[in-house]
């Protein structure tokens, strides 16, 4: 087991990926001699050819297109949408292909398109380079959506998506690409989807988040260390969603905070706050509050902190739901 950063363990996982399974192969701007935007696919092409390894035209929607063409020739494709706002203009194929066609086969046709993508903000990029656009992907059938928080989930989860039989779509915090190591498992490893790790025990509340907002949660743990015990859950799959151990945290702290960088309106922390409403309301001693971003686009950087969930925002959510 050695230290990684995050984008080192997505290219370990890429890498082990690729050697395991012929049928896997790798595709977006600049991933084969660059070695990606992030180098996320750094030694992928000198490794597997140009074959498994395809620089693409600047054509999101072609890219996502021309996986679907390639999962039907029996191929494993893994996208990769250089930046999280890039990848708009393939939810056409997102939803009414990639999402469907299981279905349409009567589960005769399985789709295994892997869609990675760098996500949310912290980094000081400019206009369409930081978004959480995590709620449109959850919000179509037939997609599932993944998120690690750690080098060794990002290692995981990526593996467990290149070999599950549906389109999987994984976004990874950019903040946290080079600015976090961890230890991860040597050789193949794979984090199951649909299950969600305690990040931090406690007892007193249960802060939800996932991604970059999970070491947010914890440093906001650490910070009310002596006024509340904080419990942490890092979701990591938001669909299928581990309703078990988020129903298992709320009845042992009985008080919620869900954290999310995307804007508030319908985003992912609304339906975990449905979700408790729904089954574990006899468990709550309060609201479920969120800490979330604005309803307004992604600022410029002047403004990039006052529009993110901070350490001081998640830990007054936590005090009012105490004195509540």
């Amino acid at each position: 087991m050695g230290e990684l950063t995050l984008v080192e363990a997505i290219n370990d996982a890429l890498h082990h990926e690729l050697a395991r399974d012929p049928n896997v192969l790798v595709m977006g701007e600049d991933v084969g001699l660059v070695g990606g935007v992030f180098r996320a696919t750094a030694g992928l092409r000198e490794t597997f050819g140009e074959d498994r390894c395809i620089d693409t035209p600047l054509a999101e929607a072609g890219i996502l297109g021309t996986a679907v063409g390639l999962c039907m020739a029996g191929w494993r494709p893994v996208c990769e949408m250089q930046y999280d706002a890039f990848s708009y203009p393939c939810l056409d194929q997102l939803i009414n292909h990639v999402g469907r066609y299981r279905w349409r086969s009567g589960g005769k046709m399985e789709f295994p398109i892997t869609v990675r993508m760098p996500y949310g903000g912290g980094v000081r990029a400019p206009e369409l380079h930081d978004d959480s656009p995590e709620a449109y992907y959850v919000h179509t059938p037939g997609v599932k959506v993944a998120i690690p928080s750690t080098p060794a989930d990002a290692k995981g989860l990526l593996a467990a998506a290149i070999r599950d039989p549906d389109p999987v779509v994984i976004f990874e915090p950019k903040l946290h690409y080079r600015t976090m190591r961890g230890s991860v498992p040597d050789g193949e490893y794979v984090v199951p989807l649909g299950r969600a790790r305690v990040a931090r025990e406690g007892s007193d509340v249960t802060v939800v988040a996932y991604g970059a907002m999970v070491p947010l949660a914890e440093q906001a743990a650490s910070a009310l260390a002596g006024e509340a015990s904080v419990e942490v859950l890092d979701l990591r799959t938001l669909k299928p969603l581990d309703e078990d151990a988020l129903l298992a945290s709320v009845a042992k702290t009985g008080r919620v905070v869900v954290v999310q960088e995307a804007p508030r309106t319908c985003g992912y922390a609304a339906e975990v706050a449905a979700i408790l409403a729904e089954k574990a309301i006899l468990d709550l001693h309060g609201p479920v509050l969120r800490v979330t971003g604005y309803d307004v686009p992604y600022p410029y950087w002047k403004l990039e902190d006052a529009y993110m969930p901070s350490v001081a925002r998640v830990a007054d959510a936590v005090r009012r739901l105490l004195a509540f």
